[in-house]
């Protein structure tokens, strides 16, 4: 998250959360954090703030009313009641503690955090954080002792690594508030308890996420289903990922309908392609739209893991950046291996 500087960290309190499956304790504080030293104040800022992608937005979700929902609720109390703000967190950490039993669910120390002047669509807002590490690193601790020095091993958090956090923007709570997530640990599907079953929220269906969503799906079907379901080389997987780049890097707005023309071509994986989306947003449980504006920012962030090197044996790697027609594959009889021509102008 960008423009962190002018946040305003007024009240942090911490709660040791466990894992009930275990055996192990719900503890919890009954003060906030002094907040005395203003270097621990903007290290704390910048290890609760930093890992946030402020474009990606999700709101509060419930199957019938957002008002049920549990998080929903006591967010909206400590923003209206922040004199009840240790009360309130001890709620929430009462709430996660009966969410976090399933068996690879680690215990770990839940912040929860309130924020003033926190930068959302060109405006400053409250913002209400809600934070869990769970991940512990050694260090090593110098220091003096008499006229030598000694070294001593010491576990904490790192502070450029945030496991799970929330955060709440004090914006369009009829909508269930604009809501950003961070969930580093834990990404199998049967362990997401802090998005599913804690936190209960749903991404924003704006240019952002379906362009996200479409890239992302994109990539799966190319890696998974194109390559499973039809006869194709690495060579032209790494094609059609590089058309699929290239449209959403070209173009200002996204049609399917045309995108299947333009990029997949063949009405037969045109088909299994359509197939596959069905199923991918009933996995998700979200839907994509047909036609929107393509967002630059999601584009820059999935281009980092469109991967299109082709590696032969460990001998070459091969980057692939367009022209498939400028290559031949072939198989050599008296070597008994497969090759590869490349056709170019100059070499630099």
């Amino acid at each position: 998250m960008t423009g962190i500087d002018s946040v305003q960290l007024n009240q942090v309190i911490v709660h040791k959360v466990g894992n009930p499956s275990r055996a192990e304790e719900l503890k919890l504080s009954l003060n906030p954090l002094s907040l005395n030293d203003e270097m621990v104040r903007k290290l704390l800022t910048k290890y609760f703030l930093g890992s946030f992608n402020e474009n990606e937005t999700y709101r509060f979700t419930h199957i019938s009313d957002v008002n049920l929902n549990e998080v929903f609720n006591y967010v909206t109390q400590l923003f209206e009641k922040p004199n009840e703000f240790v009360e309130t967190s001890a709620i929430l950490a009462q709430f996660l503690y009966s969410k976090s039993t399933h068996v690879k669910v680690k215990e770990g120390e839940l912040y929860v955090a309130l924020f003033d002047d926190v930068p959302y669509d060109g405006d400053f807002v409250q913002a209400v954080g809600l934070f869990k590490s769970e991940s512990k690193e050694t260090f090593l601790k110098v220091f003096p002792h008499g006229k030598s020095w000694e070294v001593i091993q010491e576990e904490g958090v790192n502070i450029n690594k945030l496991d799970k956090g929330c955060l709440v923007f004090r914006k369009h709570q009829a909508d269930g508030y604009v809501v950003c997530i961070v969930d580093a640990t834990n990404k199998q599907n049967d362990a997401q308890y802090w998005v599913d079953d804690f936190l209960q929220v749903t991404p924003y269906t704006d240019s952002y996420h379906n362009t996200d969503k479409y890239l992302g799906l994109c990539k799966q079907f190319i890696t998974n289903e194109y390559a499973e379901k039809f006869e194709v080389s690495k060579s032209e997987q790494i094609d059609l990922l590089n058309r699929s780049m290239d449209y959403f890097k070209s173009k200002e707005e996204f049609n399917l309908q045309e995108f299947a023309e333009e990029v997949i071509h063949h009405q037969e994986v045109v088909d299994t392609f359509m197939d596959y989306k069905k199923n991918y947003e009933a996995a998700k449980n979200f839907t994509m739209e047909d036609e929107f504006s393509i967002h630059v920012a999601a584009v820059k962030k999935q281009q980092k893991s469109f991967k299109t090197v082709l590696k032969l044996d460990k001998n070459f790697h091969v980057y692939i950046h367009g022209r498939r027609d400028l290559m031949e594959r072939g198989y050599d009889e008296l070597t008994n291996k497969q090759y590869y021509k490349l056709y170019f102008d100059e070499e630099s």
